[in-house]
């Protein structure tokens, strides 16, 4: 389903991550893992260079769009999974290449567009339901953290919001999955 990325949901369940990545194939199905796994914006993701992951644990990021100045912007440091260490170690190339790169041109990341294009005919073939969109890989990674029980001002804080009310709006949690929440604890 084609929306805009203002407009797109979370994947929300293991089952439809472990689908789509089935549906992904090798630079495609690594920008959906990473992008499920580091909760970056896509304009971030697609600026990665092989050797910014390459036989590290981690990976420093100064994300372009936050709030305040450059000078303000404090770097975000993301531990790498044992899967994402797997897959970059699995790539060919040289450490100065894009990540993912582009089929046109020499050294070059694939666009915005080609990345929702990626995601969308993944969805599709996969059979998964939901408004499907380059940010839904950063709103998955924060609903996977809230499904796992962490706070919801770490997330706040990862993604730089300002409220808990934002970020719980923004990852999708509904009024439905607030009532089964009391309704879980009644005595």
């Amino acid at each position: 389903m084609i929306t805009l990325s203002n407009a797109v949901d979370a994947i929300k369940t293991k089952r439809d991550i472990e689908r789509m990545k089935k549906a992904l194939h090798g630079r495609d199905r690594l920008l959906f893992v990473i992008g499920v796994s580091f909760g970056l914006r896509i304009s971030d993701l697609l600026t990665l260079k092989i050797g910014d992951l390459r036989n590290k644990t981690h990976l420093t990021v100064v994300e372009k769009k936050t709030t305040g100045t450059r000078k303000q912007r404090k770097p975000r440091r993301i531990k790498l999974s044992q899967t994402v260490v797997a897959e970059v170690k699995a790539l060919g190339g040289h450490n100065d290449d894009y990540l993912f790169q582009s089929r046109k041109g020499v050294n070059q990341p694939i666009s915005r567009v080609q990345a929702y294009r990626i995601l969308n005919d993944a969805a599709e073939r996969a059979g998964i339901d939901v408004n499907i969109g380059t940010h839904s890989l950063r709103k998955a990674f924060g609903w996977q953290l809230y499904n796992k029980g962490i706070d919801v001002t770490r997330i706040m804080e990862i993604f730089g919001h300002s409220t808990p009310a934002m970020t719980l709006k923004y990852i999708g949690i509904t009024s439905q999955e607030i009532d089964d929440a009391y309704e879980a604890i009644e005595v």
